[in-house]
């Protein structure tokens, strides 16, 4: 045996077990339940990208603030069934301190005398992922996890059986996990439709919540959904890590809201670029960002008017800081239809330098209101 190597882990999950049990000095009995996010979700990693992030859907109000964590650099984090958020916070602390998923996950059950009720996915920035079902988490529950050999573990100390195990799998790239189902079809129904879809890392996990909804999803309908994705490495400044973050509280059809959402969160990371290109001075990236944004929220069902209405109108601006005037007219006048108070706004611009300060040019932008 490397001693060498063992000893630092066994000091490591030593410590991890003590500060969870820090923050749990008060810890409820192992049966008492926690909030009850009975739900599916899957956490993943984009090998092409290093992209990671983290989906869920649940018949609970708001899971996106308690069941999904993720950070750029670090890993992504689903804790479930009888919530312990704290498996959140610390999953993240101890995959930063440099160990892996299947680490950080061991480290955090050692500590909880209420881990049978839980259910966790786990992924570390290196695409190392561990995923846990208690034996005491609601029929239909289980796991699944990607990896060319995926190893499995199963748990029979007391309460669990060997005919009810707790089950620990540790694999790559991504793991699915779902309890209270309708059927135990669903996991296996997520591994497959994300292992199968094309498109990036948000597309896919998409997929897979679809996958589950589709093969029957939670037993007790459904209410609420989230998706995060963070990139590869962080940059020291969190608010720029994200990709996407989306939330969907409370709806008849939370994944189909989270899929507009998606989108419409891709159109605005088109938006935030055109607005940097601007601040830059770079007119040919503004228009090529501000174009993108208008194309994607031009066929995304459910976008309003007034949101089109300003994509529109800064790709417009976008060409008339370029000095292609005539070609920006159609796209003011098809603006200034949608949403009258941009006719009011043109007047200003040109005091801050977003548009020419000439009143020429201002007229005839403006004259396509009429």
């Amino acid at each position: 045996m490397n001693w060498k190597r063992v000893l630092p882990i066994c000091a490591v999950l030593f410590c991890t077990a003590l500060l969870f049990a820090s923050n749990h000095k008060k810890a409820p009995a192992p049966m008492k339940p926690g909030p009850l996010a009975h739900t599916f979700s899957i956490v993943a990693r984009d090998p092409q990208t290093g992209e990671i992030g983290v989906a869920v859907q649940s018949h609970w109000f708001n899971v996106g603030s308690i069941v999904p964590w993720a950070e750029a650099g670090v890993g992504a984090v689903a804790t479930q069934s009888f919530v312990d958020p704290s498996y959140g916070k610390l999953g993240l602390d101890v995959m930063r301190a440099g160990r892996s998923a299947p680490e950080a996950l061991r480290g955090l059950l050692a500590a909880d005398p209420g881990r049978e009720v839980r259910q966790v996915g786990m992924i570390d920035a290196n695409g190392n992922v561990a995923s846990y079902t208690g034996c005491n988490d609601v029929y239909a529950a289980g796991n699944e996890v990607g990896g060319a050999d995926p190893k499995v573990e199963y748990g029979t100390a007391a309460p669990c059986t060997k005919d009810r195990p707790s089950v620990f799998r540790v694999g790559k790239d991504f793991a699915v996990q779902a309890n209270m189902m309708a059927n135990d079809r669903i996991w296996p129904a997520m591994a497959k439709a994300f292992r199968e879809t094309k498109g990036d890392l948000a597309d896919r996990m998409l997929a897979a919540l679809d996958a589950a909804q589709a093969a029957g999803g939670d037993l007790r309908g459904r209410q609420s959904a989230a998706l995060i994705v963070v990139k590869a490495k962080s940059s020291g400044q969190p608010w720029n890590d994200q990709i996407f973050n989306v939330r969907v509280d409370d709806n008849p059809y939370p994944l189909v809201e989270l899929r507009r959402l998606v989108a419409l969160s891709r159109a605005y990371n088109h938006m935030n670029a055109g607005d940097l290109a601007v601040e830059h001075h770079d007119n040919e990236g503004a228009l090529r960002e501000y174009s993108a944004a208008e194309e994607i929220a031009s066929h995304t069902e459910g976008v309003p008017k007034s949101r089109l209405a300003e994509m529109i109108y800064w790709h417009a601006a976008a060409l008339v800081n370029m000095g292609k005037v005539q070609e920006s007219l159609p796209l003011f006048k098809k603006c200034f239809a949608m949403e009258k108070s941009w006719v009011t706004m043109t007047s200003r611009l040109p005091k801050v330098g977003l548009l020419p300060n000439d009143p020429k040019i201002i007229d005839e932008i403006l004259a396509q209101a009429k």
